[in-house]
């Protein structure tokens, strides 16, 4: 029954946890963003999060990632920790909160096609449709807008780059926890990406001298919730299930963050937000479905809902 709870629960929570403190970041992006310039702020929330991570691998002690496996964890950390970063906080002065969302959640799209061709994943029908039903959710709520009115086409590109380094960041990630745990793969990127950002270490020290309190807390949120934390319990989530599959559920992000971004924000939805977020919430559902078994066959997605090798598990 343990085993069983770990296997196929655990799994979800995971996901679950870091699809809502991933949607929150772009609420305290776009709150924070007033006070903190894009690389300062990048490398103060970086400071925060390969602190406390640092924290949890020292109590566990795991072994220190070598030749190949180290590439592919510093490669991921400096694209999905540090570039990824800073221009989300530069997009998000361009966009809002919700509409920068939408843009980064092209990247399971991405994820997805790359893992299915290249992985062996492969193409489940419940995953397929799913993501169809999902993305045309983002599709609706980027065509109706998602309330913030402030976007213009720089930030529309910054978004759709930001998409690409999380793909890539996602895909070599999957990649290095083939060798390595999910928490020293974790706490070793997210250092290599604030190394990447300590060029803008004097101006953060400038910035946070002169910010309110509020902004911060905010910062300093982001490097434990949505980084240290989610980044883990993704990790986590990743080692035992497909990448494809666990990108897909990052399609709900936007949904939540439109939300988030209404009550926080006061940034309004549109009918078209509502509706969209509605598609997005059913397509991850769908997603995430087992496909139907047929008359003493194999799954077609055997394979692909087999968790793969980890040497060290968690």
């Amino acid at each position: 029954m343990t085993r069983r709870l770990d296997a196929g629960t655990l799994p979800v929570l995971a996901a679950a946890v870091t699809m809502l403190l991933w949607a929150s970041s772009f609420v305290v992006i776009r709150s924070a963003g007033g006070h903190f310039s894009p690389g300062g702020m990048a490398f103060l929330r970086l400071v925060v999060g390969t602190a406390v991570l640092l924290l949890i691998a020292s109590r566990n002690r795991r072994p220190f990632p070598r030749g190949r496996s180290l590439l592919l964890v510093v490669g991921y950390g400096v694209l999905w920790f540090g570039a990824y970063t800073v221009l989300l906080n530069w997009a998000e002065r361009h966009l809002d909160a919700g509409t920068a969302s939408l843009l980064v959640n092209f990247a399971p799209i991405l994820v997805a096609v790359t893992a299915g061709l290249f992985f062996g994943e492969g193409f489940p029908r419940p995953l397929v449709i799913g993501m169809a039903i999902a993305f045309t959710g983002v599709v609706v709520i980027a065509v109706g807008g998602s309330g913030g009115g402030s976007n213009d086409m720089l930030g529309i590109g910054l978004g759709l780059v930001t998409a690409v380094l999380y793909a890539s960041g996602v895909l070599m990630q999957k990649a290095a926890l083939h060798e390595v745990d999910s928490i020293t793969a974790t706490w070793v990127g997210c250092a290599a990406g604030m190394l990447a950002t300590v060029p803008f270490a004097p101006l953060s020290v400038q910035e946070i001298a002169a910010a309110p309190t509020s902004a911060v807390l905010g910062v300093v949120y982001l490097g434990i919730g949505p980084t240290a934390i989610a980044f883990t319990t993704w990790a986590y989530a990743l080692t035992r299930t497909d990448a494809g599959k666990l990108a897909a559920t990052s399609l709900v992000v936007p949904a939540l963050a439109i939300g988030l971004s209404w009550l926080t924000l006061g940034e309004v939805p549109t009918v078209f937000g509502f509706i969209g977020g509605a598609l997005c919430l059913g397509g991850v559902a769908i997603s995430r479905r087992r496909p139907r078994q047929r008359g003493g066959e194999a799954p077609e997605t055997a394979v692909a809902d087999t968790p793969p090798p980890v040497r060290v598990p968690d």
